[in-house]
């Protein structure tokens, strides 16, 4: 018997190049199974950001209905990605007396609220704010604490915080697509989702999302988001660099890119030929001009060892400082480009891979590569139903803040024991 679709998420995912959907059905075995996905490109966003709202909304309504002709369907609700700049991750804890009697789920809601209300979003947007570890009578990493006994109960409150303006943008152009937003995710949490493990998540590992205009550096540790920054550069760029450098149209630099582009080099690059003009097929046209496969390698590597070179600043800003050998997690569109992982390792002198999506059935292959990853990651955050203070009822109850210094050095401490 055939497994039955109990509920439904829609995801997608408004990057600068292309805007994907994706709908998939948690089945009653709990298992996710894509059931549709669309994509269309973006002409509308610049650098992450909305530039043209028109534009947008159609991209938008064009992706969504190719993915719900596929999935037989029509759905009403998405949840939307965000990876602009202005992303900042905190930690904020609050902790409240019990006097040693069992913990209840009253005791735990009242103690949420009250971290709730203890965030300070410093003129930012809160974009997420999700409890992340519990705290029992000072000791740490308690996942869950209903029916234990204590005198202090506290918590961790992860919060991703982001620029209102653009965030407003983005929930505008959709809703102008006559969609309904559910939520706005902060992209590296979505791909988390999708790329990294629980176990890598937990020791500590680097995600570095390359997309075709803004590229992700977000730290994970001790199972949640620690850090993150955001450059204004992608693989788009290097598409602009070999347009240029050779007098070519986007769309033939993107194909000879694809085709024949490399971040590593073969002695028999200077022997290779490239004819410049591909047409659709990526087959040799007429046009004149013709460049060795090493001048492309050449200027494809002018342009990685800028964008490498600020994501190993970033990753040092970010304390990712330890012993050689740990984990880069190298996911987005960029990260298809041949030998990119073998490149990287050698340029940051740590431990890379290549980030693809899994935790989804039925996944179609055009849409399992590292590109896709973002709009997998939040099918699955999805699905999971996170809980977000923002959405509980109101409570009241005494509580104890604790003061900046001390949960930034609580972080920082698991931030050594990891890195």
């Amino acid at each position: 018997m055939a497994a039955r679709v109990e509920k439904i998420f829609t995801s997608l995912d408004i990057g600068s190049s292309k805007i994907s959907a994706m709908i998939a059905g948690r089945t009653d075995n709990g298992e996710l199974t894509v059931l549709g996905t669309g994509h269309h490109a973006s002409k509308g966003v610049k650098r992450g950001y909305i530039a043209d709202t028109e534009t947008t909304e159609t991209d938008v309504r064009a992706a969504v209905e190719q993915a719900e002709r596929i999935a037989g369907t029509n759905i009403d609700d998405v949840w939307v990605s965000f990876s602009a700049g202005g992303l900042q991750s905190m930690l904020t804890s609050v902790e409240t007396e019990l006097g040693g009697h069992r913990i209840e789920q009253d005791d735990i809601d009242l103690l949420l609220d009250a971290g709730r209300n203890s965030i300070d979003p410093k003129g930012k947007m809160v974009l997420h704010a999700q409890p992340a570890l519990y705290t029992l009578d000072g000791l740490n990493g308690v996942k869950k604490p209903k029916g234990l006994h204590a005198d202090r109960l506290g918590v961790d409150i992860h919060v991703i915080l982001a620029e209102a303006s653009p965030v407003r943008n983005i929930e505008m152009s959709v809703r102008g697509a006559h969609l309904n937003v559910r939520s706005i995710v902060a992209s590296p949490i979505a791909v988390g989702n999708a790329c990294l493990s629980t176990e890598e998540r937990e020791l500590g590992v680097a995600l570095v999302e390359m997309g075709a205009e803004v590229t992700n550096v977000s730290l994970f540790a001790g199972g949640m988001l620690v850090g993150l920054t955001t450059l204004p550069y992608g693989a788009a760029d290097i598409t602009d660099d070999i347009a240029s450098s050779f007098g070519l149209r986007r769309a033939q630099a993107e194909r000879i890119k694809c085709f024949y582009g490399s971040a590593t080099t073969s002695p028999r690059d200077n022997h290779d030929v490239i004819n410049q003009g591909l047409d659709d097929n990526g087959e040799a046209g007429d046009e004149d001009g013709r460049i060795t496969r090493a001048q492309l390698i050449a200027v494809i590597r002018q342009r990685l060892d800028h964008l490498i070179g600020e994501i190993g600043r970033s990753l040092k800003e970010l304390g990712f400082t330890g012993p050689v050998g740990r984990q880069v997690v190298l996911t987005g569109g960029g990260a298809e480009l041949k030998g990119i992982a073998d490149y990287a390792q050698s340029a940051l002198g740590r431990t890379v891979r290549i980030g693809r999506p899994s935790g989804l059935s039925a996944l179609p292959e055009a849409h399992s590569g590292p590109a896709f990853a973002g709009l997998a990651g939040l099918a699955l955050y999805a699905s999971q139903e996170p809980v977000d203070l923002r959405y509980m009822a109101r409570s009241h109850q005494n509580v104890h803040k604790y003061g900046g210094s001390a949960v930034i050095g609580r972080l920082m401490s698991a931030i050594r024991g990891n890195f």
